[in-house]
């Protein structure tokens, strides 16, 4: 996991001050000097740990550095972060125009799990995604779906198991039964399956 993710990871589960401080320490160390790549994402971790228009500000910076077209899937991302950014700011048009961006080049990129969270976002700003890009039904049983919303949070099997009251064993088996259903094959992917697919709970 990279420094970005663990600073997007903090800041979407409620951790501010500890993504706060690690964006911090990436931008006192001397990695936004070793190419513009680093620069890039210190400067879209800074975006994403300031609230408001001041965040806006860097994430509009930060695909503006030199050489973006030789990291396509990290100036996705930024657009990504941006295109949320501004949406919650209700800035719907400038929103549009960094989620279809993101979208565009994570197709071109086949990233099949950030296709999808961009398809959510635009959708979410009022613009239909293209039906490549739309999230698909995926049926999960209730406890499949609370076993997966669990593990996607970054808690292990074991403590899966004492809050639901089952075997860590049992829940490595369910992970192993669900991870096809969204398409993915590791744990690492299924926050970002779950936030971008259209599931719903089948009857147990």
């Amino acid at each position: 996991m990279g420094n970005d993710d663990l600073v997007e990871t903090a800041v979407r589960t409620g951790r501010v001050k500890e993504a706060a401080a690690h964006a911090a320490a990436m931008r006192e160390s001397s990695m936004a000097g070793l190419s513009p790549r680093l620069e890039m994402l210190v400067v879209a971790c800074e975006a994403l740990t300031t609230p408001g228009e001041a965040g806006a500000a860097l994430f509009d910076r930060a695909p503006s550095l030199p050489d973006p077209e030789r990291w396509p899937f990290d100036v996705a991302r930024v657009r990504l972060f941006y295109g949320e950014r501004l949406r919650r700011l209700r800035a719907m048009a400038e929103a549009r125009e960094q989620l279809t961006q993101a979208l565009e080049a994570f197709q071109r990129l086949g990233a099949k799990p950030w296709v999808t969270r961009a398809a959510v976002e635009l959708r979410a700003g009022g613009r239909s995604a293209p039906a490549a890009a739309r999230p698909r039904a995926v049926a999960l049983t209730a406890q499949e779906l609370q076993i997966a919303t669990l593990a996607a949070t970054g808690l292990a099997n074991k403590q899966i198991a004492e809050r639901m009251l089952l075997s860590h064993r049992t829940i490595g088996t369910h992970l192993y039964q669900i991870y096809p259903k969204p398409g993915i094959t590791s744990r690492a992917a299924l926050r970002d399956a779950l936030s971008g697919l259209d599931l719903h709970a089948e009857e147990d």
